[in-house]
């Protein structure tokens, strides 16, 4: 029954891989479609099955929805404001041209933790480009310490989607996971930003200049300053921080500690940051309350998508948990002896080199493996949460969306960007894996 039940989630997962990459169905489509499929045929039974679809999908879009939208209000302020192009100035003049890989490593890192990798390339793209010209500089040495930063930010780091999804699949600590995805994140950009793009600039030349893309550019008087800038960035950072500290300081008033914790959690330290952007990067910018509305519904339609793919994808793992397979896979499992960790890792790095998308890699990963670590004990959910989100970044190939836009704006040929972004990303998932393995010994 176990190797029926196991065939069945194997097909299932094919059928979510040849309908985004060969049917060309939506991937929700895909993932619910697979659902059914399995529900169907793992014997649940049918007055069953939209129950527990309904009941997946509610529980992960729950706890998720204000955070994707509150998060993409943040950036869509940020990039509209000019507050990221003033993060990203500021470290270039403060490490000069001969440190220019470190001080775009640092722009993408932090201006990645706020908004999508996608919104983060249109901030930090025309500097890379205005720099390139100036400098005479091969762009890979410029622009793939700015990928490693963002790219590992938005897979591992929360508030970014793939990882509140994971976090709320796995029924981790939040607080804990920043931490660790922080300390785990920022070394494995290090190797596959500066250090990796070192070495390839000498071996790969782009054939052709990368062009100038236009957008609406402000003079210094009408940016908001550096300071300000650094403050919006860093606050929801810091506010879900403070959760994790503040258990441990026995000197305060319980009251405080409450106060901290509400504070703390991402939809109100994300509320909290909105409104610090709307009126330090809006209305002290000149943004009247018109524009600043216009900018919110502007960035909240394109979520539509991403919120289908992750609820079909909480769909799953209930469909997963009641028919009995998250049973079956534990316990086969157990009988190979493979690490959670280790199985997190590889099923989303699979799903993901299959379908092109970190997201449905990262949420169909979780969802297979939560049930497996359901009746475990002794497994560290945060680590769990940052191994799914490694393996959702390797191999990043023609099937991934990413690829073409870095292809495109980097002015970058197919076999070019082979051998840069794809091998950047896979050296961020391994590196990222590595540094989680290590710190699984400790923590």
């Amino acid at each position: 029954m176990n190797l029926y039940l196991l065939a069945i989630t194997v097909i299932a997962i094919v059928i979510v891989i040849l309908g985004v990459s060969w049917w060309k169905w939506h991937a929700f489509i895909s993932l619910t479609v697979a659902s059914l499929f399995l529900a169907v045929f793992s014997g649940l039974p049918l007055d069953s099955i939209v129950d527990a679809y309904e009941t997946g999908v509610g529980s992960v879009l729950g706890h998720l929805i204000g955070i994707l939208a509150l998060g993409t209000i943040l950036g869509k302020m940020m990039s509209d404001s000019g507050a990221g192009m003033q993060v990203a100035d500021f470290f270039v003049r403060k490490f000069g041209v001969k440190k220019l890989p470190w001080a775009m490593l640092l722009s993408g890192f932090i201006i990645g933790i706020p908004v999508f990798f996608e919104v983060g390339l249109v901030i930090l793209l025309p500097l890379v480009i205005s720099i390139r010209k100036t400098t005479k500089q091969n762009i890979l040495l410029i622009g793939i310490p700015v990928l490693a930063g963002l790219s590992i930010v938005h897979g591992i780091v929360p508030p970014h989607p793939g990882a509140m999804t994971a976090i709320g699949i796995y029924e981790a600590d939040m607080g804990r996971v920043l931490l660790y995805s922080l300390l785990i994140a920022f070394p494995t950009a290090i190797i596959g930003g500066p250090i990796f793009s070192k070495w390839i600039h000498k071996r790969v030349i782009p054939e052709k200049e990368p062009e100038l893309i236009r957008v609406e550019t402000k003079t210094a008087n009408a940016l908001p300053s550096t300071g300000i800038s650094f403050f919006i960035i860093l606050l929801p950072v810091i506010l879900m921080a403070l959760t994790v500290i503040a258990p441990y300081l026995k000197f305060l008033p319980g009251i405080v500690k409450s106060i901290i914790l509400f504070i703390g959690s991402p939809v109100i330290a994300l509320l909290i940051s909105c409104f610090a952007a709307y009126f330090f990067l809006g209305y002290r910018q000149g943004m009247d309350r018109k524009l600043i509305k216009k900018l919110t519904e502007e960035c909240l339609l394109p979520l539509a998508s991403i919120i289908l793919i992750i609820g079909a994808g909480g769909g799953f793992k209930q469909i997963l948990i009641d028919s009995g397979v998250g049973d079956a896979i534990a316990m086969m499992s157990e009988q190979i002896s493979l690490s959670p960790i280790v199985f997190a890792f590889l099923v989303a790095g699979l799903i993901r080199v299959a379908t092109g998308s970190a997201t449905v890699a990262l949420t169909t990963a979780a969802g297979i493996v939560s049930p497996v670590v359901a009746s475990m004990s002794g497994v560290n959910l945060e680590l769990l949460v940052i191994a799914t989100g490694a393996g959702s970044l390797m191999l990043s190939h023609v099937n991934d969306a990413g690829f073409w836009l870095v292809k495109e704006y980097m002015g970058l040929t197919v076999k070019e960007t082979f051998k840069t972004w794809t091998v950047m990303e896979t050296i961020l998932a391994f590196v990222a894996f590595g540094f989680t393995l290590i710190l699984d010994i400790f923590v």
